[in-house]
């Protein structure tokens, strides 16, 4: 008699694809930590680059805006330039990492 333990070929292969996925992950983590972003504000006053895996790479700011003297506005378009690098960062970490979440099949 046939021993008919339901999943376990169904086990092996979902297994199998969870260690490719493990693999494409850190391969896209590897990726998203060179790519960069960049963004600016005040009309390039201030300017910022961030990797994919939210890491400040650079920072920028002119020398103009430190003479006007005006730290609120500094703090202002710092404020600004990050959030736009941050929220391209994480676009570009879904954009990444999305296709890997779409063959989860959840």
């Amino acid at each position: 008699m046939a021993d008919n333990k339901p999943g376990l070929g169904d086990m092996a292969g979902m297994l199998k694809q969870l260690r490719q996925m493990q693999k494409d992950l850190e391969t896209a983590q590897k990726e998203l930590k060179k790519a960069t972003v960049n963004a600016e504000a005040g009309n390039g006053a201030v300017k910022i680059t961030v990797t994919g895996d939210q890491r400040v790479t650079a920072l920028e700011i002119s020398d103009e805006l430190f003479a006007e003297g005006d730290a609120q506005k500094v703090s202002r378009l710092l404020q600004e330039a990050f959030n736009d690098a941050l929220e391209q960062s994480r676009q570009m970490a879904k954009d990444h990492l999305g296709p890997m979440a779409a063959n989860l099949n959840l």
